[in-house]
């Protein structure tokens, strides 16, 4: 600093006040384009994420990561609500149909993954909008995963209930041991389920803090859609998914039903279906009352973080000035 002042001065004739305010203006500038930002967008299935998350982007010149469970796969398109060619191309989105449906996917390797992008994409950019409904990879993601909190024989008892007695089984003993926690978890998802009652087994260990570096900025936006129209919505998604195909897409799967990726809402109905257990006119009223329940445990669990601001998806203003920018920027 000094040796820029006294260049300043003699070369430029500047007064030492002066110098010292430009210097000041400088050294400020560089520290907050030095600055991280991260603005996570959450929110229920249909309530507007992508088009939010898309103008968010290009309000920041940023790219969009996904925290989605679902679109990671890359044979699940229509069920699971994946951004269109169009969406896809305005901004550049990460962690969407990387995978296979073959592949394990854990949180785990989620956060792995997109912190190793992040280290990189932080070498080129400031901005980055973390978008999903997927709360366990946000909580992943900066909380941390403790994978040694669970014992292998607590592990082992899990498995061995759902292999002997059945998902049935494992939903009623995790009613009984936590009925809150049983509330919010997927209990159509038998993975889910036995993560949720393996964790209360061992004593509901905390996660270990992950240490983000101190210049991160984060921003945590949630969309908030009254229940009557997010359920009027998804009733409507629903019904455009099978008019874009859905049915022959789960039918293109079904071979592969067993599978962890494919036991999720609006290819198991679908799947039950084919198998001549229910009607197809019962397949579409189930995806719509699952998709519903998956909604309302997506708002409970979000609703638990205080530091997510909440707006209605066309309050760009509010939105914008939470992340630091005008409406009409």
């Amino acid at each position: 600093m000094q040796n820029e002042l006294a260049f300043m001065q003699v070369h430029l004739g500047e007064a030492p006040e002066k110098t010292a305010k430009v210097l000041l203006i400088k050294g400020a500038f560089a520290f907050i384009c030095s600055m991280k930002n991260l603005v996570c967008l959450v929110g229920p299935t249909a309530s507007g994420k992508t088009a939010t998350a898309i103008w968010i982007a290009r309000k920041l010149e940023a790219e969009i990561i996904s925290a989605d469970s679902r679109q990671i796969y890359a044979e699940m398109n229509i069920g699971t609500a994946k951004p269109s060619p169009s969406e896809l191309s305005a901004v550049p989105h990460h962690f969407i149909g990387h995978v296979s449906i073959q592949d394990y996917y854990s949180a785990g390797r989620y956060v792995e993954e997109v912190n190793s992008f992040l280290d990189s994409y932080f070498r080129r950019a400031s901005d980055i909008v973390i978008c999903g409904g997927t709360g366990l990879y946000f909580n992943a993601l900066f909380h941390g995963i403790d994978r040694d909190a669970v014992s292998g024989h607590i592990r082992d008892s899990v498995n061995s209930l759902i292999e002997n007695e059945g998902l049935e089984a494992l939903v009623e003993a995790l009613r009984k041991t936590d009925p809150t926690l049983a509330s919010q978890v997927e209990l159509t998802n038998p993975r889910r389920v036995m993560r949720a009652l393996e964790w209360v087994l061992a004593g509901k260990p905390e996660k270990p803090k992950r240490n983000l570096p101190p210049d991160w900025k984060i921003t945590k936006i949630g969309l908030e859609v009254p229940r009557d129209i997010l359920y009027q919505r998804i009733n409507q998604r629903v019904d455009q998914m099978l008019g874009a195909g859905l049915w022959k897409e789960a039918e293109d799967l079904f071979p592969q039903r067993h599978l962890y990726s494919l036991q999720t809402v609006g290819y198991q109905e679908i799947f039950k279906s084919i198998q001549g257990i229910i009607s197809e006119k019962r397949a579409v009223e189930l995806i719509k009352q699952h998709t519903r329940n998956y909604a309302k445990r997506q708002i409970t669990w979000f609703k638990r973080d205080p530091e997510i601001q909440w707006f209605a998806p066309e309050d760009q203003a509010g939105i914008a000035a939470a992340f630091g920018f005008s409406h009409g920027i």
